[in-house]
């Protein structure tokens, strides 16, 4: 019923008249000699043959435009209204458009294909917007823009036919939405409703947790295994937890094996995939490192209980995990069960719901490190953006792309300090659509500088992607040893937390300033729209450094867990932050969503309280150290039908928005988002069939990038990696504690001095020393670091 909307119900756009475009119906021919109708021109890319025809089967009046396709291996062809100063509409930046057109199709590959004109920069592709269904007679599309972009002066668009067969188009328009809403009424402090609030709830985390999963109920999983406590470990007591938001309890679950620095991800069903782990701690003399398990599980929401997996091939303590466009999960990275690097990839099968061999997964024998942050880009490859957890960046560029398909790792360049993005934090930028990656700070947990406060962007519809210098981190109050001090100079933070907000902007809060050590107290918007940071929120009251993690609860608030400073210990306390926009006013509420299943290039309608202006899907998190690469926000193109009903467009691509559970909010012209809907994307009948078609809309972006491909390396077994990858000195105290294999650069390298630093930290004061001595702590001999 959803996918014959658009044909069995077609509506008037809300706009009403003006109708902007000029020649809307291809009715007056163009200048002499010219093949396309006036203020038309002829668009498109690609490796495809097509031809363009004036004819006079029209919806009204006399003539309409037919593009073919007879042949097609990549690209797009489409009319397109003339990018021009005479033929290009004027538009408004924050404003909205609705676009409607008729036509007629035999395939169902066809998009709303919209450009805009930035004053500095020129024209550009904008967004994709609507798939509209296959129709043989004639049948009316509409659909509304996303606000105007700052700096867009004009835009054009036109209807693109990406897959073998015909498409005839007539009556195109472009109307302004109405007037704007009125301003809100702020319903909490001038403060509360300019900067939001954080809290710290009564109750208390009851394990020590390093992972977090929101699940497809709203509840979050929360993953200890032993949580980093040796004791606990020695003890095979591990540890799992379930927060339920709507009444404040935590529920503890019981948990199999060691998952302490394990890899999650959701699967299409809503079951939590759980990776690897810990099969053991280091030796004390710290010649052997952490060391990763190959077991494997499904965490099942409703039996909130865990079941083994098969194996994966090989351990991979610290591993990448990211869903792909039809539902499989691929790893990367992380120690094997001897503590040197896994160079194997691994890929679990969402169709067998298993971990495939060896033999059977395309190999490039690459060592990623640990947490490799792996981002799904619409074209199915993957980009690793540099974010990752310990030591040093890869080699080369520090940042990459990989085509599973082809077997090639390709560098993109202009990621600075590659090598100081340790913890540091990498997400790609509302909406999905527009392929924009933004990473966050970091630091080197080996050499423990000073975090710095660099964010990058990169583009990857941009012919050659490279990074380009975001705006500066701002910056706030650290702890040193128990006493604040503004940050000053380059100083940043590591550790961070970025989280997608409903609104399209990005929470980044949380944070150190060296390795597991000097919390930093600041959090701030980054508007991806703008490029810039909204400085001086209020900053959560707890630290929030090593093994902390921030994200989005269904009813639009933040929460934050976790602390787990160099000393050893936890911090339980819980933090809630409500942002602004729900200090408002009323929010607007789905009152109804006609359908929960949902399927790839479906128009889904549902009703409204209120006009809304955006609507979107929202992956829930699977966090730990800083990286959640299946995080995303895919946009909802709206075709209004009246102030209370509204189709939602969902996107054709899978690998946009692969499949399984999103959160759905629907989004008031100031800000204000909905409670989420819970809705599940694809389906077994729904991948298979994305499987047959032809490959997505993508541009010529697409492409491979301009800089030639890095050699596969040959097969071998495995990373050497140091046992202190993770920048601790075992000779001192237990495996639970830190003492950094080397101090701040402003400690100087006396014993008093290093001491000192251990005391103002709250570091023991008697830790056993475990063999030789090589940061002289023990200068009496006494076998006690600092007495």
């Amino acid at each position: 019923m959803t996918a014959g909307l658009l044909l069995t119900a077609p509506q008037q756009a809300t706009a009403g008249p003006p109708n902007l475009l000029t020649n809307a119906g291809f009715e007056t021919a163009g200048a002499p000699g010219a093949d396309m109708p006036s203020c038309w021109e002829k668009s498109g890319w690609g490796d495809n043959d097509f031809t363009y025809a004036t004819v006079a089967d029209a919806h009204s009046g006399t003539k309409a435009m037919k593009v073919s396709l007879t042949r097609r291996l990549s690209g797009d062809r489409k009319a397109l209204v003339t990018e021009n100063t005479t033929c290009a509409p004027t538009v408004v930046p924050g404003r909205q458009y609705d676009l409607s057109a008729w036509y007629k199709s035999n395939t169902p590959d066809v998009s709303v294909t919209v450009f805009r004109h930035d004053t500095t920069a020129g024209w550009q592709y904008w967004t994709d917007l609507q798939n509209p269904p296959v129709s043989a007679a004639w049948a009316r599309t509409e659909v509304r823009t996303p606000a105007v972009p700052p700096g867009t002066d004009k835009i054009t668009w036109g209807l693109s036919v990406y897959g073998v067969g015909t498409l005839t188009t007539d009556d195109y328009a472009l109307e302004e939405v109405g007037a704007a809403p009125p301003q809100p009424a702020c319903t909490g402090t001038p403060d509360e409703c300019a900067k939001g609030r954080w809290e710290v709830i009564p109750a208390k985390n009851p394990i020590r947790s390093m992972h977090a999963v929101v699940l497809k109920n709203g509840k979050v999983l929360l993953i200890a295994g032993s949580g980093n406590d040796i004791a606990q470990f020695n003890a095979g007591t591990f540890t799992s937890a379930v927060y339920d938001p709507a009444n404040g309890s935590f529920k503890t679950i019981p948990t199999p094996v060691d998952m302490f620095c394990s890899g999650h991800v959701q699967l299409s069903d809503g079951r939590v995939l759980v990776m690897s782990g810990n099969k053991g701690y280091p030796s004390a003399d710290g010649k052997i490192g952490y060391q990763g398990l190959r077991d494997s599980y499904v965490f099942d929401p409703a039996t909130e209980a865990y079941t083994r997996t098969n194996d994966m091939n090989g351990g991979h303590w610290y591993p990448s995990a990211t869903v792909l466009g039809n539902g499989d999960v691929i790893s990367f990275g992380g120690l094997k069960e001897d503590s040197t690097g896994n160079v194997t990839a691994e890929r679990f099968s969402a169709a067998q719901n298993k971990w495939l061999p060896l033999n059977e997964v395309n190999q490039t024998w690459s060592y990623w490190g640990l947490y490799p942050s792996m981002i799904l880009m619409q074209d199915g490859r993957l980009f690793y953006s540099g974010s990752h957890t310990f030591g040093n960046g890869t080699q080369g560029s520090g940042a990459s792309v990989y085509d599973y398909g082809a077997n090639t790792v390709t560098d993109v360049p202009g990621l600075r300090k590659k090598d100081e993005r340790d913890e540091s934090a990498s997400v790609l930028l509302p909406p999905a659509q527009d392929q924009r990656v933004l990473t966050i700070g970091g630091g080197n947990n080996e050499s423990n500088p000073a975090a710095h406060r660099l964010t990058e962007l990169i583009d990857l519809k941009a012919p050659s992607p490279a990074y380009t210098a975001g705006p500066d981190l701002p910056q706030g109050l650290v702890d040193v040893g128990g006493v604040r001090r503004a940050q000053t100079g380059a100083e940043g933070k590591m550790y961070v937390s970025a989280v997608l907000l409903p609104d399209g902007k990005v929470l980044e809060t949380g944070g150190g300033l060296h390795d597991r050590a000097d919390p930093v107290f600041e959090a701030s918007f980054f508007d991806p729209v703008t490029n810039t940071y909204k400085a001086g929120l209020p900053a959560d009251p707890i630290p929030r450094t090593y093994h902390s993690g921030a994200f989005l609860l269904p009813d639009g608030r933040v929460m934050a867990v976790g602390d787990n400073p160099g000393n050893g210990t936890y911090n339980h306390n819980v933090s809630i932050y409500t942002p602004p926009y729900l200090f408002k006013g009323a929010r607007p509420k789905l009152t109804s969503v006609i359908d929960t299943q949902w399927v790839y290039g479906d128009t889904q309608r549902i009703t409204v309280d209120r006009p809304i202006a955006k609507a979107e899907l929202i992956r829930p998190a699977a966090v730990t150290h800083s990286s959640d690469p299946n995080q995303r926000y895919v946009d909802l193109p709206l075709s209004v039908v009246n102030d209370t009903t509204v189709d939602l467009n969902v996107t054709s691509n899978p690998n946009l928005a692969p499949p399984g559970w999103y959160m759905l909010f629907g989004v008031d012209a100031n800000g204000v988002p909905s409670v989420a809907t819970w809705v599940h994307l694809g389906g077994a009948s729904a991948l298979a069939a994305a499987e047959e078609a032809p490959s997505p809309h993508v541009h010529d972006f697409a492409d491979a990038p301009r800089a030639a491909p890095e050699p596969n390396p040959a097969k071998r077994d495995s990373a050497p990696v140091a046992p202190t990858v993770a920048g601790c000195d075992r000779h001192y105290g237990s495996a639970s504690q830190c003492v950094p294999t080397r101090f701040p650069a402003e400690v100087e390298e006396t014993t008093k001095a290093r001491c000192d630093w251990l005391a103002a930290h709250q570091y023991p004061k008697r830790m056993k020393v475990n063999g030789s001595d090589p940061l002289r702590l023990d200068p009496d001999g006494d076998g006690y670091a600092c007495t």
